[in-house]
């Protein structure tokens, strides 16, 4: 049983397999109370005026206490973040990197906007950590690339993959969570989705293009074929020569 956990953990491709193994070390940190989650929450006044930077990054790894929520968010992690960077972002590993930048940016401006607008700032003022938000928004990106695909909810019903966000959606506000940080993810995961898949189709320029420095951090290894300086390559057959 190990050893099968411990394949199926090395076959992960590298950005799941890091984001997944941060996000239950933070997690586990603060069960056991090595971290302190008030170090990890996502605080625009500690971060600008005392350039506690990190919150920026800490806030998308902690996904609250261990419990079946826990379990549940990192079942849809380690699923959706595989089939993303395996399937529509196979051998673009950068691009993937990229779109979960730009998930994060996006979610952390709508929290700190939100925040300043009367009426509703309270309600973005509890959003602390967007971890659940950046996992919806590419539950919500893998809908998109993968609309047809059916599935099965708790096997009560059967519909098609581009109907899952809603159902999640559905699901939390009938147990009682706050569907808050879900909005958010599938506002995030639409801005990509429409900048990145349909408007290149309307106007033929692509707003989201990976740039070259992200890109040069994850560049694919090329294979390099050399020839001994002794080799030769057998001369091709006649027929190859000359055609009729």
């Amino acid at each position: 049983m190990a050893q099968a956990v411990e394949e199926w953990y090395k076959q992960m491709p590298i950005i799941t397999r890091s984001y997944l193994t941060a996000a239950v070390i933070t997690t586990v940190g603060c069960s056991l109370e090595i971290i302190s989650p008030y170090h990890l929450y996502l605080n625009p006044k500690l971060v600008v005026q005392h350039y506690q930077i990190w919150r920026l990054i800490t806030n998308f790894l902690y996904f609250r206490k261990m419990d079946l929520d826990f379990l549940f968010h990192m079942f849809f992690l380690a699923r959706y973040c595989k089939l993303l960077e395996e399937n529509s972002f196979r051998g673009r590993t950068a691009d993937f990197f990229y779109m979960l930048l730009f998930g994060a940016t996006v979610l952390t401006g709508i929290v700190l906007i939100g925040g300043m607008i009367p009426y509703v700032s309270e309600n973005f003022a509890k959003i602390l950590f967007l971890s659940n938000s950046l996992t919806f928004m590419m539950v919500y990106v893998w809908s998109k690339h993968n609309p047809f695909i059916h599935m099965s909810f708790l096997g009560l019903f059967t519909f098609t993959a581009a109907y899952l966000p809603w159902v999640l959606l559905g699901f939390s506000f009938l147990v009682g969570t706050s569907t808050w940080v879900d909005i958010l993810g599938m506002v995030a995961g639409h801005a990509y989705y429409f900048l990145e898949d349909v408007y290149p189709r309307m106007t033929g320029r692509r707003p989201l293009k990976t740039p070259s420095f992200i890109k040069s951090l994850f560049a694919d290894e090329t294979v390099v074929v050399t020839r001994p300086a002794n080799a030769r390559f057998a001369a091709p057959p006649a027929q190859e020569l000359h055609q009729d």
